[in-house]
């Protein structure tokens, strides 16, 4: 009898281990990715000292999230920030809310990030080896992102 329940008292205490690291893991997944602001950009945006321009407005978009995406791994319209396809991997998408605010959880590793106009793609920034629009999330941090869509401002 003593046998059966010393027998029982293990398995009972590997059940609540095993349950207590599940747990741990996704606490950890839901303390790391990407937040911000996707703001929109219009108009004319030339310096003068008779104008001051405005704060960007925060905007309802999709953003969607690609595993780190070089200039060449995209089908790109002419030499605009528009993109026809991606070819690296689709990760996530996530719609703001009406002043541009999204999180989402992500594993640790670099992305890029893209919203859409019409049935393009868009993103404007670059990083000195041409990857679009990266961003880095790291181990139990949330990486700080604006993302700017101003496809119809001029400087």
């Amino acid at each position: 009898m003593n046998k059966i329940l010393f027998c029982l008292f293990k398995i009972s205490l590997l059940a609540i281990s095993c349950a207590s690291v599940k747990t741990t893991s996704s606490q950890n997944m839901s303390q790391q990715g990407i937040e911000g602001y996707v703001y929109k950009i219009s108009g004319n945006q030339m310096p003068s000292p008779d104008k001051k321009n405005s704060s960007p407005k925060g905007i309802k978009t999709v953003l969607y999230v690609y595993q780190l995406t070089n200039i060449d791994q995209v089908q790109r319209q002419g030499q605009s920030p528009f993109y026809y396809s991606i070819k690296t991997k689709f990760i996530a998408k996530i719609e703001t809310d009406s002043n541009g605010y999204f999180k989402i959880n992500l594993d640790s590793g670099r992305y890029s990030l893209f919203t859409k106009k019409g049935e393009l793609f868009f993103s404007n920034s670059f990083d000195q080896d041409n990857n679009i629009s990266p961003v880095e999330v790291l181990v139990a941090k949330f990486s700080k992102v604006e993302f700017s869509v101003d496809y119809d401002a001029v400087y």
